[in-house]
This record gives structure tokens, C-alpha cells and sequence, in this order.
């Protein structure tokens, strides 16, 4: 019997689906959410969790054996009945620049416009070039794209800034003209990263693409946004890595205005325990400085609650 994969029918879901359903010898079953059909804003819709309810409805009622997500895109929250059964090797993190001429961040004109739907990206362009104009852009990457250059006055923007993991799964890469540094511009938690998800039970059905040192990472930048009960408004960056014995994670959480930050980073040595363990220690240390107090989180310090 062939498994079949469920995924959300635009061309980068597609294209990342795809390359589990190759490795897992399945086929894909085009599902359709909410957030595919509407142009409202993705923090009216409820969330980056708008596009993966429909999937996780398909899963539970049996259309489809495993569904695929952009881990980013995925609530922390866990559903009964459905377990996270890989986690494939990560693509790249990093943010890209997507600039008219070539242009980079330090090179773009006073005044630019900058389009990103991010409120994270918002932050961080703030923090970086608090001249630049960032407007407020929805839409799948070649919509975006083709904004960059137009000569209306209305849509043109000078550059939006997209995941680089998104644009070299279409093919898209030469339209990057700067990669943002991890360390000075992390991003969010888990991008790059891709969930296979199953009901539980059948997690053995897509366990032979899991990559644990992708895993371990991911669950750790996901679990500082679960501790700290941020939701998509929420402009935080997180980095994780696995290096020598050991997972590294770094969370930074900005002013929404990008005026000012906070920054954790902790290692422990790699084992099962240990993306939990790094994400209570960074969270903890996150809010104990006053992160609560930064950006719109759900959580507080201990001594407030």
C-alpha cells in the first residue's frame, strides 16, 4: 500500500513534501487550509497554526497516513492523537535579502522599502536600519518576489527578506543578494526544518528520515516559544546546533519596535534530556531579565505569577 502524504498545495509545500514522500516512497494528497484561501493577515487568521489544522484534520481522520509542515509553522501545543515522527535533515536557516541592484542591507537607500510579514523580521530590520520603511506583505515567495523592482508606487519595494531554506527549495536561491548571519540574525524557531507527522502509533511509517542532531535543535528553539508562551506576534529569534557531544541554543527576543533586546545562550552535552533542559535554562534566564516586559509573551517571571 502506498503512504500517502498529506500537504498544503502551494509550490514551496509542495516541493519540500516532496522530498519526503521520494525518500519515503509515498504519494502526495493536496490538502487545503484556511490560511491558503485568505488574504487577511496571518496574525487575524489565528496564526501560523491556521495552515496546519487542516492537515491535522486530514491525519486524524484517516485521508492521509502522514502529513508534512514547516516546522516553524507549527503550534508547540501537541495534538492527542498525532506525534511528530521525523524530523529530516535541516535545510538552510538563514534569512535572505532579496534586493533590487544587487543591494544589501548596509547598501539599500535611506527610506527603502522593506517587505516582510514577520513581526520578528520587522524587529530585527528596526534594530539594524531604523530608516527603512518595512511593509507589511503577504503571499507565497514569487508573489513576493515579483514586488521587488515594481515601478508601481503602491506594491514596488526595494527588497523583502525571505527564508533561505524556501527559496532554494524552488529554485529560487539567485534571488538572494545577502544571507544574514545566525549569530547577529537568528531566526525562528525550527526554520528550515521540516515535521513529518503521523497519528501516534505509526511513527515507524516515516522514522527512517529523522535526523537527530535536526531533531534535538529544533526541539529546543521550539521549546523556548512553548515556555514562554509567545505566539506568532511575538518577535523572538532562536539558534540551536549540535557540535562536538554537545547542543548549543541561543534565544533573542526584541522590542516589537526593535529598540531593544534580550539574549540566552546555554549548552548542555547532547543527550534526550538535553533540548528540554537548554530550553527551561534559556527561557528562565529570558524572563528573569525582563522578556515579559519586551514583547507580548504569555509567560512571566516566577516571582510574578
Amino acid at each position: 500500500m502506498t503512504l500517502r502524504i498529506g500537504t498544503r498545495g502551494s509550490a514551496l509545500a509542495t516541493a519540500q513534501a516532496g522530498t519526503v514522500a521520494d525518500a519515503l516512497g509515498g504519494e502526495l494528497v493536496i490538502i487545503q487550509s484556511e490560511g491558503d484561501r485568505s488574504t487577511a493577515s496571518l496574525a487575524s487568521l489565528g496564526g501560523a497554526g491556521v495552515f496546519a489544522a487542516a492537515l491535522r484534520e486530514a491525519l486524524l481522520a484517516g485521508e492521509v497516513d502522514a502529513v508534512v509542515h514547516s516546522y516553524k509553522d507549527l503550534p508547540t501545543a501537541p495534538i492527542d492523537g498525532l506525534s511528530i515522527a521525523a524530523v529530516p535533515r535541516r535545510a538552510d536557516a538563514r534569512d535572505a535579502l532579496c534586493a533590487r541592484d544587487g543591494l544589501t542591507l548596509e547598501t539599500l537607500p535611506e527610506g527603502a522599502r522593506v517587505g516582510t510579514g514577520s513581526p520578528r523580521r520587522r524587529a530585527q530590520l528596526a534594530a539594524r536600519r531604523p530608516d527603512l520603511d518595512v511593509v507589511d506583505i503577504r503571499g507565497n515567495i514569487d508573489t513576493r518576489l515579483a514586488r521587488v523592482g515594481d515601478a508601481d508606487p503602491e506594491r514596488g519595494l526595494d527588497a523583502v527578506v525571505l527564508a533561505a531554506a524556501g527559496l532554494e527549495r524552488l529554485g529560487r536561491s539567485d534571488a538572494a543578494t545577502e544571507l544574514f548571519d545566525l549569530d547577529r540574525w537568528p531566526t525562528a524557531p525550527a526554520q528550515g526544518a521540516l515535521a513529518v507527522e503521523t497519528r501516534t502509533g505509526d511513527e515507524a511509517l516515516a522514522a527512517r528520515v529523522d535526523h537527530r542532531p535536526t531533531r534535538l535543535a529544533a526541539e529546543a528553539e521550539r521549546g523556548v516559544l512553548a515556555r514562554l508562551e509567545a505566539g506568532c506576534a511575538a518577535p523572538i529569534g532562536a539558534r540551536s546546533f549540535v557540535e562536538d557531544g554537545m547542543l548549543f541554543l541561543t534565544a533573542r527576543i526584541y522590542r516589537v519596535d526593535g529598540s531593544a533586546q534580550l539574549t540566552s545562550s546555554h549548552a548542555a552535552v547532547l543527550d534526550d534530556d538535553s533540548a528540554a533542559e537548554l530550553a527551561e535554562r534559556v527561557s528562565a534566564e529570558l524572563l528573569a531579565a525582563g522578556a515579559a516586559d519586551l514583547a507580548p509573551l504569555g509567560a512571566r517571571p516566577e516571582e510574578d505569577r
